[in-house]
This record gives structure tokens, sequence and C-alpha cells, in this order.
């Protein structure tokens, strides 16, 4: 049954093409050509974002950390550290204020009841109960202790009381057991008993897992599990979770000035007084301080705001600030995009949004993308180019650059006269952009039955074209001199240089594969450069510029090669060094004369040997003009002066044109 698709107006609120490892591959190819490292260019492209093919930005690792460094300072401005301790003291000071109110209600009550004697008890009572009311201290633990064997009058005001020590001490722990639970709904003698109990085998469980012994996690589970709602897997992801509360603590504490914290250690004492619980607490965070280093214990916050912050949400916003330090640190040290996968992608979106989580979910996902589409490999524990990958960088540096040229001077990469000047070859290849349409039906409706099946009628997919391959009979070789010297990436000369060095292999692979091209980079020496080593080459770290040499390697390549020999020379320097007859490399910035006479001897043995030379020089001034110039003169090569945007463009065109001229030499001939 044939497919049918609808097709409506875009509006807006359709979801677009997401972003694929193709379109990443093109946004990386400057990247890859810069650095010459497929890691080194993911780092870049992970730090600085990319668009998809809607032109959405993919948040980097830069916006990423800046848009985190505000979510962390937009807490330190809004809040306080000081409500700790006025919640509490609040709090208190109301139970006081009520069991106050008690007391007046029943010494007015004993007063009017006509009885001496009660009124005069009562009188003595009210009396003694203010009296210690009034007296009560000033700091929150001393506060708290005597209102702990204070008798209450009023029932409401104790069971208030009660209340808010059971709460505060469920916030203390709370930095080991979180929530609570219903193990901990109480705080009775049972209840503490049994908090010593699992703190005791917390430890036990700790200390045999630091000398790799079996620590028995899930008969520990068995028995405590109720104190750990989160359901931790592993003895790892218990630990973890407790050591990111204790750290949390520990940094509230850190944050305080030293009379805050000298209150709350205090009022911690006076809620805990079991002794043996606050020895198992003190054990248990020495380990988790020795397992977990990196959580950053001496972390401290300069809180500046005006919003108090109660001792729930003092905790809660502790928290969140060590889970923002974390990813910081993940974030920062990210060596590649696999490395950001680790992130928590729930509290990511908790504390930075739905954009965030979308563009770390998509770089941790780049590399996989990419080794998926066969574009990367790993190798040797390194990320590498494979051919596909090589061959998509050469084809997108010739779009980018056959992209620029006017139409009237090329075209799509067609010449005026398809076939003429051309010989069948009986072959075919999978159609490429910038190929001339020249359609084998069978072969592409074939590639449509195999991918689709049999049956009418028959799908074409642009997957499917395969194409004639024609080539010219005149066949030509070309060397092409890469300037590798540290003035090329100076002058910001080197990534278009090496964009055109691809572009030009693609070119003549995909469109002339009898032809020959060979690669010649150079510096304070010259070497040999193979096609599937030209994405990683980068510029060399020394001084000088050895066209003598560079000539040299050319003319022993192209003497093995037929037809019409070219040497394609692309340079921003002078010649500032040659190989002596002793072997050893001379350098020399202004040129020396040995040097230019050494480089032009070897222009001439290329002029004999029918080579002809091709220079483009960047940014030439007098000296290098001057001296292409007189190179020209000799062998009757052309030069042409260019910048880096233009130098392309000039390459190219020069070349198909070359490629024009010796088909119309041929027919001419024939």
């Amino acid at each position: 049954m044939a497919s049918r698709f609808t097709y409506s107006r875009w509006d807006g609120t359709q979801t677009g093409f997401e972003f694929d490892a193709d379109a990443a591959f093109d946004e990386l190819t400057d990247e890859l050509l810069y650095h010459g490292d497929v890691n080194a260019a993911l780092r870049r492209m992970m730090q600085d974002g990319m668009r998809d093919r809607d032109g959405n930005q993919l948040q980097g690792l830069r916006e990423l950390l800046e848009k985190l460094r505000a979510e962390r300072q937009d807490r330190l401005d809004r809040h306080d550290l000081g409500g700790v301790y006025d919640e509490i003291n609040d709090e208190l000071n109301d139970i006081v204020d009520e069991e106050r109110h008690a007391v007046d209600n029943a010494l007015r009550d004993a007063l009017n009841s006509g009885d001496p004697r009660r009124a005069e008890t009562a009188r003595a009572a009210a009396d003694d109960r203010n009296l210690r009311l009034d007296l009560l201290p000033d700091d929150l633990a001393g506060k708290v202790r005597e209102l702990d064997a204070y008798n209450f009058e009023s029932d409401d005001a104790k069971r208030r009381f009660e209340q808010l020590m059971e709460k505060l001490k469920q916030q203390l722990l709370q930095q080991t057991v979180d929530q609570m639970s219903g193990a901990m709904q109480s705080m009775g003698p049972e209840d503490m008993a049994r908090m010593k109990d699992m703190m005791a085998a917390l430890n036990e469980m700790l200390e045999k897992h630091q000398r790799g012994e079996d620590p028995g996690f899930e008969e520990f589970i068995e028995n405590y599990g109720d104190f750990f709602p989160e359901n931790p897997q592993s003895v790892e992801e218990l630990l973890e979770q407790m050591a990111q509360r204790m750290a949390a603590m520990q940094a509230m504490l850190n944050s305080m000035t030293p009379e805050q914290r000298a209150q709350l250690q205090q009022l911690s004492d006076q809620l805990l007084d079991d002794m043996d619980l606050q020895w198992q607490l003190q054990q248990l965070s020495g380990n988790l301080q020795q397992m977990f280093p990196q959580m950053q214990w001496n972390n401290s916050y300069d809180f500046e705001g005006q919003d108090p912050l109660g001792m729930g949400q003092a905790m809660q916003a502790m928290q969140e600030l060590g889970d923002l330090d974390q990813l910081e640190n993940l974030l920062r040290n990210a060596a590649s995009p696999s490395a950001l996968a680790e992130a928590d992608m729930d509290k990511v979106r908790s504390l930075m949004g739905d954009d965030a989580v979308r563009s770390l979910e998509r770089l941790a996902q780049l590399t996989k993308q990419l080794e998926q589409a066969g574009l990367i490999e790993q190798r040797e524990g390194r990320l590498e180019l494979t051919p596909k990958g090589l061959r998509k960088i050469g084809s997108n540096a010739l779009r980018e650059l056959f992209s620029k040229l006017a139409k009237d001077k090329i075209g799509q990469h067609e010449t005026s006269d398809i076939g003429h000047g051309h010989e069948r070859t009986y072959d075919t290849k999978v159609y490429e952009y910038g190929d001339p349409f020249q359609l084998d039906l069978n072969r592409t409706i074939r590639n449509a039955l195999r991918r689709d099946g049999g049956g009418t009628p028959v799908r074409l997919s642009p997957d499917d074209f395969e194409i004639e391959r024609t080539e010219h009979s005149t066949r030509s070789a070309s060397v092409l001199m890469l300037d590798l010297s540290l003035s090329m990436p100076m002058r910001d000369n080197f990534l278009p240089a090496k964009k055109v060095a691809m572009a030009l292999h693609s070119l003549i692979t995909s469109q002339f594969p009898r032809d020959y091209l060979g690669i010649v980079g150079f510096s304070e020496t010259a070497r040999v450069l193979q096609a599937h080593q030209l994405p990683e080459v980068s510029w060399d770290f020394v001084y000088g510029t050895n066209m003598h040499h560079g000539f040299t390697l050319a003319r022993q390549l192209l003497s093995r090669e037929s037809g019409t020999k070219q040497i394609i020379m692309i340079t921003d320097g002078e010649p500032t060094a040659h190989i002596t007859p002793d072997g050893h490399p001379f350098f020399n910035y202004p040129p020396a004369r040995e040097t230019v006479e050494a480089t032009l001897r070897e222009v001439v043995r290329c002029t004999k040997a029918d080579i002809r030379i091709n220079t483009f020089g960047l940014g030439a001034d007098g000296s290098l003009r001057a001296f292409i110039e007189q190179m020209t003169s000799i062998n009757r090569g052309r030069a042409f002066f260019t910048t880096p945007e233009n130098l392309g463009d000039y390459v190219l065109v020069d070349f198909i044109e070359g490629k024009r001229a010796l088909a119309r030499t041929s027919r001419h001939a024939g």
C-alpha cells in the first residue's frame, strides 16, 4: 500500500529537524581543519555550542557555566543565613508568650475563686514561672535547655515546644538521613536507640567497604531501609547521597559567622545529648570526608541578601549550592562530550531549566552520534577520523568554496560542453553535490529496489542516485605545496589554506580520479603528506619557509607521473630556509642570498622538467611579491596575489580553467 504524506504550512509550533551527525560534522569542519585533532575540535565545540538545522543555538559549556554561576549568585544575593536562628527564636518567643498568657489566666482564675489558699498557691507558682521565663538565656541552646526543664502551665505551649524540639532534631539529623521517612516520625528513646544502631551498622559497613570486604549492603537495607526513602541501589550510591547532605551541612556551618556557628553547635549538643549518637555522627562524617574528598567539605558561601532562611530552607539551599558546585566541577573538567553523560539531568533540570538539560543531553550524545554515522572512531584511546569522515571534510570544504563562486564562472562545477573532451569509463559512482547529473538509470533503479524491496511504483531517494563517471582523456599531475610555517596561523592564513587543500583533494578524487595529487608541507624543512594525514596536519612551531626543499620533494613526486605537471604553492612568506649540501637545514631572516639562489636553482630544475609552478601569495608585501615575480619569470607559471578570503576562489577557478584548457587542446589535437 502506497505511503501517503500530508503537508501543511509551518505555523511556528511544529518541531523541526533534530540535530544529527551530519549537521554536527558540518559545524566541526573548521575546527577539525584548524586543530587537526578530533578530540580538540570536539572540546572546542563542546565549549562554544552549536546550531541545529533550524538555526537554534545549543548552549555550550561556556554559556552553561555562566548561567550556573548566575544561578548561584542569585541565591546568595537573595538569602540570609541569620534566618536559621530567627525562625527558632521567634517560635520559642511565641511559645513563651503563650505560656505567660496561660500563667496569667491561671492566676486570675485562682484569685476569682474566693479560695485564699488557692489564690496564695497560684500567686507563688505564677511568680516562680514568670521569674524563670524572665531569666531565660538569650542564646538558643541555653533557652532550649531551660525550657526543657521548665514545668509548663499551658499544655498547648508544652506540646508546641516538644514538637519544635522534635522538628529541630529531625533537621539536624537530616544531614545524614533524608526526609526521615516513616522511621523518624518521632524522636523518643526507642527511636533514638534505633537511630544509633543504624549509625553503628552504617559505619561498620563503610569501613568494610573501604577495606575491600563485602559490606553486607543487602542486609543493611533489609534492616534499616526505611531510613532511606531514596531507595539506593548500591553501597556507593547510599554513601554518596549521605556525603552530599553532610557536606551541605558542613558548608552551612562554614558560611556562618563564628557566633552563629557556636550557637548552632551548642544547640546541636543540647538536642542530641546522646554522646554515643554524636560519636557515631562524627565518625561517619570523618569516614565520608576521607572517602569523598571531591565534595569540597571546606566550601563556604557569602550570603548577602535580606530573605531569611529557616533551618530546613537553609539545608535545602546548601544542598542546591553543593549540587551547583558539583555540576560546575563536572562541566569544567569534562575532557570530551561523552563525559557530560555523568551529569544528573534531573538535578540540572531543577537547578537550571529544560534548555540546559536539552543542550547537555545533545552534547553528551555528540561523540556517539558521530561514531554511529561512521565519521569518527576510537583508535588506541583517541578519537580519529574514518575514511568516510575524511571524505566528508573535503566535501564540506569544497561545497563551501564553490558556494562562494559566481555561477557565471563555474556554475555547479559543470563545464559548458559536458561530454566533449571526456571519455566514458563504463564505471559509475554515487552522486555527490556538484557532480554533472548524468544519471545511470539501471544502477539507480537497482539501488532503489534493493533499499525498498520489489514492487511498483519504484520510489527513488537521492541516496539511490548513481551517475556515469566520465574523465578527461588528458591526465594531469599536481603537487600542492602547503606552507606550514608559524607565520601562517599568526596571520590567520592557515585555516583558509588548509581548507583549499582539502577541497582540492576532494575535487580531484571525486571528479578527476585519473589525475594525481601529491601534497608537500614545508616550513623549516619539507615533508611529503598522505591524503589521510591532511585533516590532522597542523603548523610547525618553527621559523623558516623552505621552498627549496619543498620544490625538491614535489619534483621527485612528479617525476614518477605522466601527463601535464604542475606545482600549486600556497605561502605567505619569502624563502628563508634551504637545505645545505651536507643535508642540514639553514635558516636566516631576512632571506640570505644563498637561500634565494638555492630556491631559484630548484625552480630552474622544475622548469626543465616541464613542471609549471603556480603560486598563490597571501598578503604578499614588496619583497615576497618581488621574489614570486622573479620565480614566475623563470618558470613561466602564474602568480596570484590574494587574501585568505579569496584564496579558494582563485585556486579552484584556476584548476578548473586549467582542466578546461587541457580538454580544448585535446579536442583540437584530435
